[in-house]
């Protein structure tokens, strides 16, 4: 099937089949799609959390939109931003680029310098809100490698932020949760959305040419 075809195909799954599960190999496939996911001057400012484990999932359900689905998915990804930038951290990422490279480090210090002296004009909220947009590409390219393997998915903003980041320990690894990610397989009998027909604004009035 194509890209196209495998995104007409999946939907934001509403009722899972707890017997079901991802096979490592598929979620591994689908963390590769999200860790190649290009990411402002190649940052990665993010982390991937895999939660397969039912007791953190029962916890983690406490002031979640959707508990059930939580519940029930075989796991959730919880997409995790840096909570700031800093100039430690860009230089670790680009001294493993260098070294990657094989090439000197330093290598791209002019580059380094320039978005290190940007950042440090910047607030930590304004790092934060920076660093989870970039969370949203991965997510993206998760969704569809997720469905071109036919594995159902659904994107979730609906939870307690707060809850999550305590459960998983995020703030001791300089991370802030932004959305989440369950995947598995539907329960045909009781989500209710697999009968309906996928609904999106006609492309005459999504595009607007100039």
């Amino acid at each position: 099937m194509s890209l196209i075809e495998d995104l007409q195909w999946r939907h934001a799954v509403k009722a899972y089949d707890p017997s079901k599960k991802v096979t490592e190999k598929d979620l591994n496939t689908i963390l590769e799609a999200a860790r190649l996911a290009p990411t402002s001057s190649g940052l990665q400012p993010f982390r991937v959390i895999v939660v397969e484990n039912q007791e953190l999932k029962e916890k983690m359900v406490q002031g979640a939109l959707n508990p059930e689905v939580m519940r029930d998915s075989s796991h959730v990804l919880v997409f995790a931003a840096w909570d700031s930038y800093s100039n430690e951290k860009i230089d670790k990422v680009y001294d493993y680029h260098t070294d990657v490279r094989d090439l000197p480090r330093g290598r791209f210090g002019s580059y380094t310098d320039k978005i290190k002296e940007m950042y440090g004009a910047q607030t930590p909220a304004e790092h934060f809100a920076h660093t989870a947009r970039q969370t949203y590409i991965a997510l993206g390219l998760a969704m569809a490698q997720a469905a071109e393997l036919k594995i159902d998915s659904t994107p979730a903003e609906g939870f307690s932020n707060e809850i999550v980041d305590e459960i998983l320990n995020l703030k001791e690894l300089g991370l802030k949760s932004v959305s989440l990610l369950y995947l598995g397989y539907r329960d045909a009998a009781n989500d209710w959305l697999s009968t309906m027909k996928k609904v999106r604004v006609p492309m005459e009035e999504f595009i607007i040419k100039k």
